[in-house]
């Protein structure tokens, strides 16, 4: 008799507590700016409630397909077919902030193909991992394909420019490279070779030189380069334990900018305060521990190295967005995961969900991966 698939409630709920605190968060961040903006209190509050709703429907039907259906090479090229001319595509596009990160679909809505490549990504790695791992050390046979099609597509995202998604991408990639028992001499020579490259990213840009400069220094210059962060920690030290209460956070009043966006994280800590700052954080952790459970427990590498890197693009976002607040890194626009208003972020974590959430149905709770995750199962694998 088949074994009858249970989903994760655990990691199902967290998921849905985010993003019933998406809804009402960018509300309360967004009503003030959206009735200058706008002159519609409800403005952004309805375009998250939309693409809440599609996420939603998206999820089940995801949760449903067969996480191996994903293993089809026709699936995969194609999949890195559509994102690699889509990132071309952006490329020629309007430039919102001095980036070029989103191909509209229509007036007003448009999508960033760069958080449907952390997908693609995600599902190529998994697949060449599983195929290749008997041979992880031969950089040539395993690493090489993989080097290419991910520093391709990291590539194109830094021409938008957008430097945090491709350092994402990058991360994902290597978590899950790591995972699959690569010998740690190569490890400590690519991060020996990530420095400078990522020096002379930083250094080769005004801009992010600037937000360096702030991080470092952000009251060398209160009003320009370190206002972001400055505004950030006055919102998140205010909150207290209990916060302002729902809707009475003053820094969302045109002192601290994008609050729907990437800082709403700050507008949770002063609004409802540390008890409402750890409870997403506590999200993020039960999301983080399922992902990983989920893991362990899967039939197969794939389904082992796919759900790595789901719960890596979930829980790594989260900790950069929630460290930029913080003022632990610099200041970067990076969307909190199912909480930030967003349409593309948000339906991508949905779907990715959605494929975690089915892994974690096929894993039975006496069976762990030993032979695919030495990393993680073996002490100096």
């Amino acid at each position: 008799m088949a074994r009858k698939l249970k989903s994760d409630k655990l990691l199902f709920g967290a998921t849905l507590l985010l993003v019933c605190t998406s809804v009402v968060m960018v509300y309360s961040a967004s009503a003030v700016l959206a009735m200058e903006k706008m002159h519609d209190p409800h403005y952004f509050l309805v375009k998250q409630a939309v693409w809440v709703l599609i996420g939603l429907c998206a999820l089940p039907i995801v949760m449903r397909i067969d996480y191996r259906t994903y293993r089809d090479p026709a699936v995969i090229w194609t999949l890195l077919g559509i994102v690699t001319l889509a990132l071309i595509a952006v490329l020629f596009g309007i430039k919102r902030n001095g980036a070029t990160r989103w191909l509209s679909v229509t007036s007003g809505i448009g999508v960033q193909p760069s958080e449907l490549a952390k997908l693609a990504i995600i599902i190529f790695t998994a697949a060449v991992l599983e195929r290749r791992m008997h041979r992880i050390d031969d950089v040539s046979h395993s690493l090489l394909p993989i080097g290419v099609v991910l520093g391709g597509i990291v590539a194109l995202i830094l021409l938008q420019p957008d430097l945090g998604t491709a350092f994402s991408i990058a991360m994902i990639g290597s978590v899950m490279v790591f995972a699959a028992g690569l010998n740690y001499s190569y490890l400590a020579g690519l991060f020996v070779a990530s420095v400078p490259a990522l020096y002379l990213l930083l250094a080769g840009s005004e801009y992010r030189w600037r937000r360096v400069e702030a991080f470092l220094d952000p009251w060398s210059d209160p009003l320009g380069k370190g206002h972001q962060m400055i505004q950030s920690m006055i919102a998140v030290g205010t909150g207290g334990i209990l916060g302002r209460g729902l809707m009475g956070g003053m820094q969302k009043l045109f002192y601290l900018p994008e609050p729907h966006n990437d800082f709403i994280y700050a507008v949770i800590a002063e609004e409802l305060g540390f008890i409402g700052a750890t409870v997403v954080v506590g999200c993020f952790c039960v999301i983080t521990w399922r992902g990983l459970r989920a893991a362990m427990r899967a039939p197969d590498q794939f389904g082992a190295f796919m759900a790595i890197g789901l719960t890596t693009m979930m829980a790594f976002q989260a900790l950069l967005n929630i460290s930029v607040v913080l003022g632990l890194l610099p200041t970067k626009g990076i969307p909190l995961p199912f909480v930030s208003a967003g349409g593309s972020s948000l339906l991508i974590n949905m779907v990715g969900m959605g494929i975690l959430l089915n892994i974690s149905q096929h894993a039975s709770p006496a069976h762990v991966v030993t032979t695919s995750l030495p990393t993680l199962n073996a002490p100096g694998a």
